[in-house]
């Protein structure tokens, strides 16, 4: 398994690449609307680079603006999700961990807005659980 000094991943049909360097800044779950259908998954897994430490080494992401202030990168190719910008983050990149060589490198810290966590999922991983954003702070 690699070292976090240096992570690679990309999209399920090879189009497009990336390295990130050094440890993630955080990392964690995400159970917010918005996330959930831009995954179509239960919820999505993060990591949170600065934007400097990312690189593209293959291909180029297609860029959608899915709400005011932010664009989610994805493969034009296959579809496959792979990052995420918002203005509440300036400077930082959140990778989609499942696009990881080698996710299993990243250990999520927390689940966030569990308020929109769907009713029939149990967590039981430990990990704390915070139910909204803290006051004044936009929604992922």
């Amino acid at each position: 398994m690699p070292t976090l000094q240096s992570l690679e991943g990309g999209c399920l049909c090879g189009a497009v690449r990336y390295r990130v360097e050094g440890p993630p800044i955080w990392s964690g779950h995400c159970h917010c609307k918005d996330c959930r259908r831009a995954s179509g998954a239960p919820f999505v897994t993060y990591a949170g680079f600065a934007l400097a430490r990312l690189h593209w080494t293959k291909g180029k992401p297609t860029g959608f603006n899915s709400s005011p202030g932010v664009t989610r990168s994805f493969c034009g190719k296959c579809g496959s999700p792979l990052a995420y910008e918002g203005e509440r983050w300036p400077g930082e990149v959140h990778i989609h961990v499942g696009t990881l060589d080698h996710p299993e490198a990243i250990r999520p810290q927390a689940h966030a807005y569990t308020v929109h966590q769907l009713s029939w999922l149990k967590l039981a991983d430990g990990l704390p659980q915070i139910r909204i954003p803290p006051s004044g702070a936009k929604k992922k």
